[in-house]
């Protein structure tokens, strides 16, 4: 027998190996991956549901900016600043009543 036909199927077999391990690790990737898209996905619907708004990415930001609004107030409050955080805490109000229907 040919010694390139050996060395030829060497390395034939090796790399099927190495291919064999990549695509598991790829297909082991992809599911675990999906398992977190799917469980963000679960959670935006659920959370736009029970609030009554529609689960797009423009009222998530809206949804997340308001929080952000209200959180600042909190801030505020807990540095005795009354005006200011009466100020974000009826802008963070104002915009999540905006959204939620």
């Amino acid at each position: 027998m040919n010694p390139h036909l050996q060395v030829a199927g060497f390395f034939e077999s090796l790399g099927q190996a190495f291919g064999t391990v990549i695509r598991f690790i790829v297909e082991s990737l992809s599911s675990f991956f999906g398992l977190f898209g799917n469980a963000f996905s679960g959670f935006i619907d659920g959370m736009s549901k029970t609030l009554g708004i529609t689960p797009s990415f423009l009222s998530i930001v809206v949804l997340i900016i308001g929080l952000l609004l209200l959180y600042a107030a909190v801030r505020a409050f807990m540095r005795k600043a009354i005006i200011g955080g009466v100020c974000w805490l009826f802008l963070g109000l104002w915009i999540l009543s905006g959204l939620i229907t």
